[in-house]
C-alpha cells in the first residue's frame, strides 16, 4: 500500500501476480508516483529462478513415464525380465539415477524456492520502490504471498527421493550381484557336498 503525502493523490494497492516458473525479472507491476507530472512507473521483480523449479518438474514428469513403462514391463515382460540379467542391471543403474537426481531437484529447489520468497515478500518490494525512500510517500507492507503449495512440492520432492532409494534395494535383489554375493557367502550346499562325493566313489 503506498499513500501520497499529496492529498490530491489516492492510496495506491499495488498487486504483484507471480507464480511458475518463477521468471521474476520478467514480472511486471505499477508503481505509483506522488509528482503532479506522471501516475505511475512500470517496475520488475528481481530474480530468474526458473532452472531449478523447470528441473523439478521435468524430473517428476520423466520419473512418472519411467515408473509407468517399468510397471508395464514387469506386469506383461516378466518372465523375460527375470530369464535376461541386463534388464534387472539397467533397471537398477536408472533407478540410482534418478534417486541421485530427485536428491539434487529437492534440495535445489527448496534453495530456489526460499530465494523466490526473499524476493517477493513486501518488505523486498518496500527496498525496491523508490517512491517509498522519500517523504512524499508512505508505505505499508499488505499481504504475504501464500507458499502452502510450493512448500509441500519441496517435501514431497525430499520423500520421492526416500522412495526411490529404498526401491534400489528391490531392483538390486533382482540383479545377478544379489545372487553371487548369497552363493559366496552360503558356500556350497550340503546336496551338491553329497553329490560331488557320489561322484568320486564312483
Amino acid at each position: 500500500m503506498v499513500r501520497c503525502n499529496n492529498e490530491a493523490k489516492d492510496v495506491s494497492s499495488i498487486i504483484v501476480l507471480f507464480g511458475y516458473p518463477f521468471r521474476l525479472n520478467r514480472v511486471q507491476y505499477e508503481m505509483p508516483l506522488c509528482d503532479e507530472e506522471s501516475t505511475s512507473k512500470t517496475m520488475n521483480l528481481l530474480g530468474d529462478f526458473s532452472a531449478p523449479a523447470e528441473f523439478f518438474v521435468t524430473l517428476g514428469i520423466f520419473s512418472f513415464f519411467y515408473t509407468m513403462a517399468a510397471l508395464v514391463f514387469y506386469l506383461r515382460f516378466h518372465r523375460l525380465y527375470t530369464e535376461d540379467k541386463r534388464f534387472p542391471l539397467a533397471d537398477f543403474c536408472v533407478t540410482v539415477s534418478f534417486t541421485f537426481f530427485w536428491l539434487v531437484a529437492a534440495a535445489a529447489w527448496g534453495k530456489g524456492l526460499t530465494d523466490v520468497k526473499g524476493a517477493t515478500r513486501p518488505s523486498s518490494l518496500t527496498v525496491a520502490m523508490s517512491v517509498c525512500h522519500g517523504e512524499d510517500a508512505v508505505c505499508s507492507a499488505g499481504a504475504t504471498p501464500s507458499m502452502g503449495l510450493v512448500n509441500l512440492s519441496v517435501l514431497f520432492g525430499f520423500i520421492n527421493f526416500f522412495l526411490w532409494a529404498g526401491n534400489c534395494w528391490f531392483v538390486f535383489k533382482e540383479t545377478p550381484w544379489h545372487g553371487q554375493g548369497q552363493d559366496q557367502g552360503q558356500g556350497p550346499s550340503p546336496e551338491s557336498t553329497a553329490e560331488q562325493g557320489a561322484v568320486e566313489k564312483q
